[in-house]
């Protein structure tokens, strides 16, 4: 009975140390996989100090043996890891039970490495059934096996047997006993944890889907600063935190919760752990007890904080911040809670995008039909060349051949984005027709990096801009006008310059010159991001340049 009360107090010992387990970074998900090679090292450094510390807890008895709890780090490893891990829990285990010395020295060390051997067997056969595999029954039953099998090998391998048979008899039911109860005890443990993980992050999805929910509206209008303070209100009342703040890749576009007195939209990003985000493209968590975030502003009550970076097409765009304040800490399921939403939004991000684009090259794709179609460009080009076709029937054939070259690109456009040099061709058709209309009062001039014209861009980005020069710049002045188109590098960007020397058909923001050119700004934008797209120089009666910017990476 003594035996019995020591080998339980080891027990206890356990439990505690299987609760710890089961809360720590390392504690595996009971599914039956393979383990990642991280969890499998704690896993293995856990059981075999488990598998050790039996030992130690154990009771010497009289026969010179040690009645212990040594299998039952053994057979968990072995039920959760499979053989590998089993057999090196119980081997490692083994080497320093046969260290310690004894009449049972080699036989228990032999034993514990059998009974890893006998649990990794098991989860073998049971990994494609986790809820049989990882039930208090299966465990009790590996156990009791296991250790019915360390006994037989202390009879079979330890001599003299005479002095065997007396110490199996001492041990063997108190050892039986509590290895059984111990690993059962230890996989219910371990199972109520599995089980309230799992209760939390279904409650962490449920949330997540809310807010995806409520955002996907929201996100359709675009991400902007209006749309990020809906956003945020709507994140703070599903998660309930401190705080909730929403960034672009600059500057903060959104705050709502406790420290909004100072925290402010508009402000550009100071925090390093947003800007470590931004530059990494990983979560960041200030737990508030291992590292803390600290405002610049004295008295802010936000001490814990889980940033994470919105991710759209390969680049962020912007984060997602969760706050707590002091006293209050955020953990690994807050992290967790953080991801989701970042994950769901930075899809729906994706989708709103796609969306607009596809919105978008419908438009661009009406205004081209229509344009394909227009009874006044194709009127009046059909009358330049039969008035040429008297005088120079050899210019006017040329001229057929650009307007079926013009009219053709239009009809069979093959993809959204097309080559600089493809444009350029497009956009020489439509000159040369325009020059014959008018032969004294226009010239073009162009200039091209060679090395650009395998720039890639939206399909039909000049042909409108260089249309807009021509039809509400240089044809509504009688005096002779030069259109130029400049394509450069610059900063590490593309630049392409269409410019006239009339300076009357657009005002600096174009929005006097209809949709046109703002579907093609919008269009490159979407593509590229915020920081492409045109810009106007207009100087009235003297030039109007548009600039187109984009990523030399298209080159």
């Amino acid at each position: 009975m003594e035996i019995l009360i020591t080998l339980a107090e080891a027990m206890a010992v356990f439990l505690v140390l299987s609760y710890v387990y089961c809360r720590s970074p390392g504690f595996p998900d009971l599914d039956g996989e393979p383990l990642r090679p991280r969890v499998a090292v704690v896993a293995y450094l856990f059981f075999t100090a488990v598998t050790i510390l039996g030992t130690y807890l154990g009771r010497i008895v009289p026969a010179g043996s040690i009645a212990n709890t040594r299998g039952v780090g053994a057979v968990l490893a072995g039920l959760i890891g499979g053989p590998v891990l089993g057999c090196l829990v119980g081997g490692t285990a083994g080497v320093h039970r046969a260290w310690v010395g004894g009449i049972t020295g080699v036989s228990g060390g032999i034993a514990t490495t059998v009974e890893g051997l006998i649990a990794g067997l098991v989860h073998v056969a049971l990994r494609r059934r986790p809820d049989r595999l990882f039930s208090a029954r299966t465990a009790a039953l590996t156990a009791l096996g296991s250790s019915v099998v360390h006994q037989l090998l202390q009879l079979a391998l330890a001599r003299p047997f005479a002095e065997a048979v007396a110490n199996v008899r001492v041990i063997a039911f108190p050892m039986i006993v509590s290895n059984t109860c111990a690993a059962a005890l230890f996989m219910v443990v371990m199972r109520d944890q599995q089980a309230t993980l799992a209760r939390i992050a279904a409650a962490s999805s449920a949330v997540a889907l809310r807010i995806a929910e409520r955002a996907t509206e929201l996100l359709a209008r675009g991400y902007g600063p209006a749309v990020a303070t809906e956003l945020a209100t709507v994140i703070l009342e599903e998660t309930r935190v401190g705080a909730v703040a929403i960034t672009d890749s600059e500057r903060l576009l959104a705050f709502s919760g406790i420290g909004s007195d100072h925290h402010r939209s508009g402000q550009d990003i100071g925090s390093p752990w947003t800007r470590r985000a931004l530059a990494t493209h990983g979560v960041v968590l200030l737990d508030g007890v291992r590292e803390r975030y600290q405002c610049a502003h004295p008295g802010c009550p936000l001490h814990a904080a889980v940033v994470v970076p919105l991710v759209v097409d390969g680049a962020v765009v912007g984060t997602v911040q969760l706050f707590e304040r002091k006293r209050l800490r955020l953990g690994v399921l807050n992290r967790r809670l953080g991801e989701g939403i970042g994950a769901l939004l930075s899809s729906q991000m994706v989708h709103a995008r796609y969306q607009e684009q596809k919105s978008l090259l419908l438009v661009s794709e009406l205004k081209l039909l229509q344009a394909q179609v227009d009874p006044h460009f194709l009127f009046n080009s059909l009358n330049t060349i039969v008035a040429i076709t008297r005088i120079d029937p050899g210019r006017a054939r040329e001229l057929l051949l650009h307007l079926a070259s013009f009219f053709r690109k239009n009809l069979k456009r093959s993809s959204d984005l097309s080559t600089l040099e493809e444009e350029l061709a497009h956009v020489h058709s439509y000159l040369e027709i325009e020059k014959a209309r008018f032969p004294d009062r226009l010239t073009v001039e162009t200039e091209v990096d060679p090395e650009l014209l395998g720039l890639r861009m939206p399909t039909f980005t000049l042909q409108p801009l260089v249309e807009n020069a021509i039809k509400h710049g240089l044809s509504t002045t009688p005096n002779p006008g030069v259109a130029r188109v400049h394509a450069y590098r610059k900063d590490g960007s593309a630049f392409i310059d269409i410019e006239d020397d009339a300076g009357t058909w657009v005002e600096p923001d174009f929005t006097s010159n209809g949709h046109g050119m703002k579907i093609v700004d919008r269009r490159i934008k979407n593509l590229h991001g915020p920081s492409y797209g045109l810009t106007v120089d207009c100087v009235p009666s003297e030039r109007t340049r548009v600039t187109v910017r984009l990523p030399t990476a298209g080159s």
